[in-house]
């Protein structure tokens, strides 16, 4: 079999690649991997380039191999399990990602994260800074994205801009992760109604088990970002269960926290203007992987989530 020696020289802040297979075999074939489809006449293999892979996610009527495993292993993609569509299968609201296992994997960033994590106050500063962060990132992409802004959503359109401000002022002056969490869904509640408007469905209403497309696409999208949110917090070497915004009730929480920081911006968006356009899912999966790429989102991801790692005021700041 093909050495592994190179299958890491793409950074995972860099890779372009998150692959949603449904109805197929994944497997390994002359040290590569593969995956085969059924068709009416013959069967066709396509190749996973998995160096330049973040992670996988195997929807309905899917099977992988042992060897095909322990290649993605060595290049660190992630592989998910999920229903069709990238809806998670198992106990309908939980994706499960298995990691690939190292004994060699950096310590500095969780060392970093518990000198904080134990503290309420101070997972509270960190989930506040997560927040902001979600804010500033979207004003930044919207502000220079001009399909985004053909579509009505600009930086500079007063409506959004209005929204923006009031969340900051309110994060600011939240003293209890519960109210940090009524922020987060306030805000995200107006940018449904926003995005609704600019694409002229007015009817909306946000429900994760409804099948119309702009739902069925947010449900997809977000679990593109879960994927690169995973993976980020994989490869720095920080379990998914020292969350600082949505741990209460959720196992593998962070997961979720670090997903925020794109989702509004890059998934919320795209999902109505593809419903919009009867865009199908493999589109509107293929619009997603592009927003990633043009905008960075896993350096944005990595940045942030190091930063808050390594922060080194945490004992002398208080909200």
């Amino acid at each position: 079999m093909e050495q592994l020696t190179d299958l890491k020289a793409i950074l995972h802040s860099k890779r372009a690649n998150i692959y949603y297979l449904e109805m197929c075999r994944v497997m390994q074939k002359d040290g590569r991997v593969l995956y085969l489809t059924e068709e009416k006449v013959e069967k066709q293999y396509w190749n996973i380039p998995i160096a330049n892979t973040t992670c996988i996610l195997l929807g309905t009527g899917t099977s992988i191999t042992q060897a095909a495993v322990r290649m993605l292993a060595s290049a660190g993609v992630l592989i998910g399990f999920s229903g069709s569509g990238g809806t998670p299968l198992i106990a309908a609201n939980e994706i499960e990602w298995l990691s690939p296992q190292s004994e060699y994997r950096p310590t500095e960033y969780i060392q970093g994260w518990m000198t904080f994590w134990f503290d309420e106050q101070k997972r509270l500063l960190a989930a506040k800074s997560f927040q902001q962060s979600r804010l500033d990132y979207l004003l930044t992409v919207w502000s220079k994205d001009r399909d985004l802004q053909t579509e009505g959503f600009a930086a500079d359109d007063t409506g959004i801009q209005r929204a923006i401000s009031n969340a900051s002022a309110k994060i600011e002056r939240c003293t209890r992760v519960s109210d940090l969490l009524l922020v987060e869904a306030q805000l995200t509640k107006q940018l449904y109604k926003i995005a609704a408007n600019r694409t002229k469905q007015g009817n909306f209403t946000r429900d994760h088990a409804a099948v119309d497309n702009a739902n069925a696409f947010l449900n997809h999208g977000n679990y593109l970002a879960y994927g690169l949110a995973a993976t980020t917090l994989w490869v720095l070497g920080i379990p998914h269960g020292f969350a600082v915004l949505h741990g209460k009730t959720r196992r593998g929480a962070l997961v979720f926290d670090v997903a925020d920081l794109i989702k509004d911006t890059l998934i919320l968006p795209w999902a109505f203007i593809c419903a919009k356009e009867g865009a199908s899912e493999q589109e509107f999966r293929q619009q997603c992987l592009q927003n990633f790429t043009q905008h960075k989102a896993l350096d944005f991801m990595f940045e942030k989530v190091k930063a808050i790692a390594l922060e080194t005021h945490w004992e002398t700041q208080t909200p």
